[in-house]
């Protein structure tokens, strides 16, 4: 058995949280991508970043928008296509109730025709819960939205592991895990992706999801790292240290500090440690700062292209 198998079958193995915890921040596991070449960054959008303006939003709006400024799924690609951007990320929530097949495919003609590709969606799971109906049903989900960019031709999908509900943390990593496996062979079939989102719950902490991919072990289940969601002393250490797995990225322009709250994102260190991990994709900006996105998407969308494309 060669070094790369023997380390692979500990890691699926191994006691709960063993391997991943006992890594340092510049160890590389088995589940590490290993890209040859160098690293190609493709700019992207997020539907996210307006949010409070998407016609079809499933969730409750922050601002009181005028009826006549909310738009749709076209008019924001119309939107991403304008400014430069290569990627499109069409998140979930703003799909009309009923998503038709047909409507897919007019979606994916309308990307097609503006020379915009759809880099991948987001479902709004949550996979820490107790064996059962509810456990079932966010899988089923989940696939359902790996059917959806299938049709799409979209190659990733972001999901997220959540919080524990009747569980200990252990054992909703453990149930994480085992959703993520059904899931990632269903997504394998499909030529999807899935991207585990760092974002809060049981995932909080960098070293918790890095366990989560070495334990799920499965070639189409990664991380899609969102430089926004570390809430710790070293947010820039945990981007580092969990860059190396990522297959999507998420770009926010503010960063969590523990002390000190929200500060600007360095773009330019960013930029460097995904550099660092040879991380080929896309970079996404996803707006969730206070500023009007109709007037501040342009401006950082130019800011991430210029910090990108430095050598």
């Amino acid at each position: 058995m060669n070094p790369l198998t023997s380390r692979r079958h500990f890691l699926a193995h191994s006691t709960l949280g063993l391997a991943a915890l006992c890594l340092t921040p510049g160890a590389r596991s088995a589940a590490a991508l290993q890209r040859t070449g160098t690293p190609q960054f493709r700019l992207g959008l997020a539907a996210y970043s307006f949010r409070d303006y998407m016609k079809d939003a499933s969730h409750e709006r922050s601002l009181n928008v005028d009826a006549a400024k909310l738009i749709d799924l076209p008019t924001f690609i119309d939107f991403a296509a304008d400014h430069g951007c290569e990627g499109v990320e069409l998140t979930a929530y703003y799909f009309p109730k009923t998503v038709t097949h047909e409507y897919l495919l007019r979606l994916k003609r309308h990307a097609f025709l503006r020379g915009v590709a759809i880099s991948g969606s987001a479902v709004g799971n949550t996979f820490a819960l107790p064996d059962g109906a509810r456990l079932e049903a966010e899988m089923a989900g989940v696939k359902t939205w790996i059917d959806h960019c299938a049709v799409l031709g979209a190659p990733h999908l972001r999901v997220f592991a959540g919080d524990p509900k009747g569980l200990t943390k252990d054992e909703a990593v453990k149930q994480c895990v085992r959703a993520l496996k059904e899931c990632g062979d269903y997504a394998a079939d499909r030529g999807v992706m899935l991207g585990v989102e760092n974002h809060g719950g049981i995932v909080a902490q960098a070293p918790v999801l890095e366990q989560i991919i070495n334990e799920a072990n499965h070639d189409w289940v990664r991380v899609n790292l969102d430089t926004g969601n570390f809430y710790s002393a070293t947010p820039y250490d945990d981007l580092a240290r969990l860059a190396p797995y990522a297959v999507n990225v998420q770009f926010k322009v503010e960063i969590n500090q523990v002390p000190g709250g929200k500060q600007p994102t360095d773009f330019a260190r960013v930029a460097s440690i995904l550099r660092q991990a040879n991380y080929q994709g896309f970079v996404t900006l996803e707006y969730e700062a206070a500023e009007d996105p109709w007037q501040a998407v342009p401006r950082h969308l130019q800011e991430l292209r210029s910090a990108l494309a430095q050598v």
